[in-house]
């Protein structure tokens, strides 16, 4: 392509490392095409043939949401193929939560400089969020802004579309008490609380590369780093062959603030704390920072990254399902009748 401007680079803006990152984002982002995709990379828009084959009254879900302040520990450890998959998954696990099937994902990185081969990594890691999904990455931006960003710095946000038959809509008011819930083991702190996490381990001031014998011999900046699951195919399975009342995300608020979106008025749950499967990162956050345990769950999600609501008829083989699927699925609390949303007990 013949393009190039000498008086936007002297401003700071390199527009031949975009097209070279581009270039070196198209094999990770031919990894996500499926049969929808009607577009190249590098268009002015996204095309997406949507299949509503079987469905008759077809509604589209949308999510948008970015990884937040965890980017700041993946600056400092020159860390940036996994982050990507956080964004995917915060998006993607969102809509899952109405019933709906992603179908694509558009992603936007803004930056203080250019540097290809970072760009692409990047693009790498959401491109794998993607294929977890099942969700194309049909487009994106890279948005070059020296003076805005530091040099070394970026940001990540995207957002999701999804697809589900308007009848098959999880409906919360089907919820009756003696329903349960279902917890799905998350894969650590994943991408909400960081601003809390960085000021219990000192992000940017504390070297956090040294292994802890608490985290299994891994480092704190590892363990941080270890992306968010995406839980979209074994809640798709589930959908097919469970009764789902309703589904929650557990992001930031944690149990507190997640939870109660998905119950209907007059609903609450009582959750079983020994049940409970917290990871050793949650522990050492609320001992390192003396965190009260309100606090905690208030915040992270403590080990569970997802909930699921089933008819406790339906409990047995719902874990089944999801066992299958792979994940360690289990029975975290029962649906009671009351104006308590959450009560830990």
């Amino acid at each position: 392509m013949n393009s190039f401007s000498e008086s936007y680079a002297a401003a700071g803006v390199d527009i031949t490392a975009g097209y070279k990152a581009v270039e070196l984002m198209k094999a990770h982002v031919a990894r996500t095409m499926t049969a929808g995709v009607c577009s190249d990379v590098g268009g002015f828009g996204g095309l997406f043939e949507l299949d509503v084959e079987g469905m008759e009254k077809p509604v589209l879900v949308s999510g948008t949401d970015g990884v937040g302040t965890k980017l700041k520990l993946a600056f400092i450890q020159d860390k940036h193929d996994t982050v990507g998959i956080d964004c995917v998954a915060m998006c993607v696990n969102d809509i899952i939560c109405c019933g709906a099937k992603p179908l694509f994902f558009l992603d936007y990185i803004a930056c203080g400089k250019n540097v290809p081969e970072k760009i692409a990594s990047i693009v790498s890691g959401i491109a794998d969020g993607c294929v977890q999904s099942g969700a194309a990455l049909i487009g994106g931006e890279t948005a070059e802004m020296p003076g805005f960003y530091p040099i070394d710095e970026y940001d990540l946000a995207g957002f999701a579309v999804g697809v589900v038959d308007k009848k098959k809509i999880l409906n919360p008011k089907s919820m009756q008490a003696g329903d349960v819930m279902i917890a799905l083991p998350s894969s650590g702190v994943h991408s909400n609380g960081f601003s809390l996490v960085r000021k219990v381990f000192g992000v940017g001031e504390k070297d956090l590369s040294a292994p802890v014998a608490e985290l299994g011999g891994k480092s704190v900046a590892e363990t941080l780093l270890t992306p968010t699951k995406i839980y979209v195919k074994p809640i798709l399975a589930l959908l097919e062959q469970c009764t789902v009342r309703a589904i929650s995300h557990i992001t930031g608020g944690g149990f507190y603030e997640n939870i109660p979106r998905s119950l209907p008025e007059g609903m609450g749950v009582k959750i079983d704390r020994s049940s409970l499967k917290i990871l050793p990162i949650f522990d050492l956050i609320a001992k390192t920072g003396n965190i009260p345990e309100r606090d905690m769950f208030n915040t992270f999600n403590m080990g569970v990254g997802m909930c699921v609501v089933v008819p406790a008829a339906e409990a047995e083989k719902a874990i089944a399902v999801l066992k299958e699927a792979g994940e360690e699925a289990y029975v975290m609390g029962t649906i009671v009748e009351g104006d308590e949303k959450v009560t830990i007990c």
